[in-house]
């Protein structure tokens, strides 16, 4: 399954993000490292499901709407050095490079130190976490890459090893890949010998293969009290960015898995169905309503959304059996959806089905287009594919 990770200092809302995104039990308290071990939980990403256009739904969805699941790590909250083992440091590191991208919740609203002590409104600039939650990364990469390097360097230059390879052996457990350090390499033109490559020249490197084998997107968390010129400067910085309210959505998910409300995560509104509710509900869901309507949402599932989608490129693919009716070989209507990693081929999904399916493959039809297509077509959004196989 797909990972993502929360990634945050203490006492930002990441916990609250993760418990409402999964409904799982997460402790959530407003005091440093309540989260010691990481949890770890299934959420969603949603999309619109094909049946929408036929004349009946598939009853997999709701109301229309399509969820595939992902694992979500929420793991300890991360403090300045703590690449050196400060704080929870070490265990955080290692718990990220489970995730292929993550998503940095922070403090928009500036009322946490950097540290996440509690300092007041806007008393705290929130750039400033996201700055070093960079260089914490980019110094764990270094450290694992300086743990043989004089040693790998010198192998290199003597036995004419390839660099991107050794380089990549070396890096493979924080999940780095050949093609991140291909492409780092390229662009830093460091010298050929790496035996003179200096620390501020491994830094560079290892802080290239962070935003490349660890892509990061922004939840700007607690918009709702966040002064409009913090929101800006988050916004205003190369990442994306998408403001959020972790505690309104985990309302709302309590309240419509208590059956007081219909809900749909990422709806921008709700509809109360349990009238038998007292006046301090009734206004406590309405101040809720003005959030949703004020900025189109909570935010929390359309980070989860953009950050598989959007910044992983990932897509949805639904394989039926028979292209006509859109069946399974029971008779179920769009029972599946995959999610495929981008540049993802027909056969990729075959195997994906199933490996003796991937196997045997022949060819498989598109159904939307109709067309025959081989085990290269590559994969889009939406794609409704038949599989034929010898198997």
């Amino acid at each position: 399954m797909l990972k993502v990770a929360l990634a945050g200092k203490p006492n930002c809302g990441k916990s609250t993000f993760f418990k409402a995104a999964t409904l799982a039990d997460a402790e959530v308290a407003n005091y440093p490292f309540t989260t010691i071990k990481p949890n770890v939980g299934v959420a969603h990403v949603r999309t619109t499901c094909p049946c929408t256009k036929l004349p009946e739904r598939c009853g997999n969805c709701v109301d229309g709407i399509r969820y595939m699941p992902v694992e979500l790590i929420d793991v300890a909250g991360l403090v300045p050095d703590a690449h050196q083992g400060r704080g929870l440091g070490n265990a955080f590191l290692d718990d990220l490079r489970q995730a292929e991208a993550f998503i940095h919740v922070v403090d928009a609203s500036g009322s946490t130190d950097i540290e996440g002590n509690p300092v007041g409104l806007a008393k705290h600039d929130p750039t400033e976490d996201i700055t070093f939650l960079e260089r914490e990364i980019s110094y764990w990469l270094m450290g694992i890459l300086k743990r043989s390097w004089d040693r790998l360097s010198r192998r290199i230059s003597a036995e004419h090893l390839s660099i991107e390879r050794t380089i990549t052996e070396q890096m493979s457990g924080a999940g780095v890949e050949e093609k991140h350090v291909h492409k780092a390499l390229s662009k830093l033109k460091l010298d050929e010998n790496p035996t003179k490559w200096t620390d501020d020249d491994l830094f560079n490197l290892c802080d290239m293969l962070r935003q490349l084998s660890k892509p990061m997107m922004i939840a700007g968390n607690k918009m709702d009290i966040t002064p409009k010129n913090l929101m800006d400067k988050i916004t205003s910085l190369p990442y994306p960015v998408i403001p959020t309210s972790a505690e309104a959505e985990l309302a709302l998910m309590l309240a419509s898995r208590s059956g007081i409300i219909r809900y749909n995560p990422g709806d921008s509104d709700f509809e109360i169905i349990n009238q038998d509710i007292t006046d301090t509900q009734r206004n406590a869901l309405e101040k809720l309503r003005e959030l949703l309507s004020m900025f189109s949402g909570t935010g929390v599932q359309q980070c989860l959304n953009s950050v598989v989608f959007d910044l992983l490129g990932y897509v949805v693919v639904y394989p039926v059996e028979d292209e006509h009716k859109l069946t399974n070989s029971d008779g179920d209507v769009l029972p599946d959806a995959f999610l495929m990693p981008p540049g993802s081929n027909a056969k990729d999904l075959a195997y994906a089905v199933h490996t003796d399916l991937g196997e045997g493959f022949l060819y498989a039809v598109d159904v939307l287009s109709g067309k025959r297509v081989g085990d290269a077509h590559e994969l889009k959004m939406g794609d409704i594919i038949k599989v034929v196989s010898t198997r």
